[in-house]
């Protein structure tokens, strides 16, 4: 799993537990993850794009958590963050000598998708309503 995709997973874990109608800040979000803004920026994009997160501009604007952001499954998640590509390439600028033989390359693609498959039930909500949500709104 790619860092921006675990970056992206801790900062919907940190805005579903924002008590209803609150709102934190891009900056904030990134202060409390202790993340580089801009990284944390991209995220929050990336996340909006997806329908994950709201985000509103001006007085009273921040970031919130949308209901499908709550019961997304992770799985889901995972797979529309890091991308349909496989573990390995095969085919690269040089191509591996073993391509045509080797069982790795399957035995990678059915790990990947167990992987995902393990993570497919989990929903954001989940992951933070047991006792990771004391430890996430200690966040500050």
């Amino acid at each position: 799993m790619t860092k921006f995709t675990d970056l992206a997973l801790r900062v919907t874990m940190r805005l579903a537990v924002l008590d209803p109608g609150a709102s934190l800040t891009t900056r904030q979000v990134a202060d409390a993850m202790a993340i580089p803004y801009n990284h944390t920026a991209k995220a929050i994009a990336r996340l909006q794009h997806l329908g994950i997160v709201e985000a509103r501009r001006g007085r009273g604007g921040g970031l919130e958590l949308t209901e499908f952001g709550r019961t997304a499954s992770i799985g889901w998640l995972v797979r529309e963050l890091e991308g349909e590509e496989e573990v390995v390439t095969c085919e690269g600028e040089i191509p591996c000598p073993l391509r045509a033989v080797c069982s790795l390359r399957g035995a990678l693609r059915a790990a990947q998708q167990a992987f995902y498959a393990s993570l497919d039930p989990i929903t954001v909500d989940q992951l933070t309503s047991s006792s990771t949500r004391p430890v996430l709104l200690s966040l500050s």
